[in-house]
């Protein structure tokens, strides 16, 4: 979202960005929480639509940034609603949304609607995102396209990049090939940047230590258990993740299990020391 776009949801949000820019500086904040949630498009394990619980786990985490994946614009399966616009108002928060799929209105669904169905990854801010920029990742001929969402957003400390992403979830090759144009992207010197999202990829595996080897893993510095994701019927893995540059420092990192059926996914959310590293 460039500057005028970002004054423009601002509004539309009632915030204009000096005033909220001004206020979130005044409240000299302590901490920083950065968080990613994979919200498989509003719905429960067992496709119980409700978009209402999404936002009230993400309101009860407190963020300042959050990363989430499987958001859907106009899809019959999620009763058509614009979910970036609709979560950005609920929750009083600056959107930045990538539509990594774009596809004809559905015309078998019973309502059939007018508008092109999208599906990608949305950014909300408590601050302002003055830039943003949605990547096609590379995809396989078979694959989904995936993308890369990378903001920049106005914080109390500056400028930092928020970026958030969701890999190929059946092809290890091909999300090695995502990781790589990834830390390509992103590198080599990277600073104030997060990095989020639902890789389907465990710790130990190629395409993670790519993305290992320009970012701190925020749950192997911080975190205390497996920090299992997936799924939430029986979490057994861990494939979502909240990444930082070297020069910010993790103070905590938590799988938030308060509502585990609200999606598929368990969200993460970490807290950062106020202020950044000097290395």
């Amino acid at each position: 979202m460039t500057g005028i776009g970002a004054g423009i949801a601002g509004a539309a949000l009632g915030m204009p960005a000096a005033a909220a820019a001004e206020d979130t500086a005044s409240a000299k904040l302590q901490r920083l929480r950065f968080a990613t949630f994979n919200i498989h498009h509003g719905a429960s394990p067992d496709d119980q639509l409700d978009l209402e619980r999404i936002a009230t786990v993400i309101k009860s985490m407190n963020v300042d940034v959050i990363g989430l994946q499987e958001v859907d614009r106009f899809w019959p399966r999620s009763d058509f609603v614009d979910q970036p616009q609709w979560l950005s108002r609920r929750l009083g928060m600056w959107k930045a949304y990538g539509a990594n799929l774009i596809l004809p209105p559905d015309d078998e669904a019973e309502e059939p609607g007018e508008l092109n169905r999208e599906y990608g990854t949305l950014i909300l801010s408590k601050w302002p995102i003055v830039h943003q920029r949605n990547i096609a990742l590379p995809k396989f001929p078979e694959g989904e396209q995936r993308g890369l969402m990378r903001t920049s957003i106005a914080t109390p400390l500056g400028l930092i990049t928020f970026a958030n992403t969701h890999l190929q979830h059946n092809n290890a090759e091909e999300r090695q090939l995502q990781a790589e144009t990834i830390v390509d992207m992103m590198g080599p010197r990277s600073r104030k940047t997060i990095l989020v999202g639902d890789f389907n990829a465990e710790a130990g595996t190629a395409e993670i230590d790519t993305i290992d080897s320009l970012f701190d893993d925020a749950w192997a510095q911080a975190g205390d258990g497996p920090g299992y994701t997936y799924d939430t019927l029986d979490p057994s893995v861990r494939i979502d993740y909240v990444w930082s540059s070297p020069d910010l420092e993790v103070t905590t990192a938590q799988v938030v299990t308060d509502d585990p059926l609200a999606s598929d996914h368990l969200p993460v959310v970490t807290e950062y020391r106020y202020g950044w590293r000097s290395a």
